[in-house]
């Protein structure tokens, strides 16, 4: 299984789309501060994630994720969560 994943900062209220393997490795990788492109926004939540079933599958649903209309999907979804 891969995971495709949301990660939202407190610091600056931007999110972070990426996939893994191993998503709780990866999300204590992040707060960390060992991911390059999330150290300086710590501290982050994991706000949304998703199964995949290959790596194809979800480097497809990372790139949708971060266009317009996928981020338009993610924000119906989590409407409730992201506006209090």
């Amino acid at each position: 299984m891969y995971y495709v994943y949301i990660l939202l900062s407190d610091k600056d209220g931007k999110k972070y789309i990426g996939y893994t393997k191993n998503l709780k490795l990866r999300f204590e990788l992040h707060q960390k501060g060992g991911v390059e492109s999330t150290k300086d926004r710590r501290p982050l939540k994991l706000i949304y994630y998703e199964a995949c079933l290959n790596q194809q599958d979800a480097t497809h649903r990372e790139k949708y994720l971060k266009t317009f209309h996928g981020m338009m999907f993610i924000k119906n979804r989590l409407k409730s969560y992201l506006t209090g």
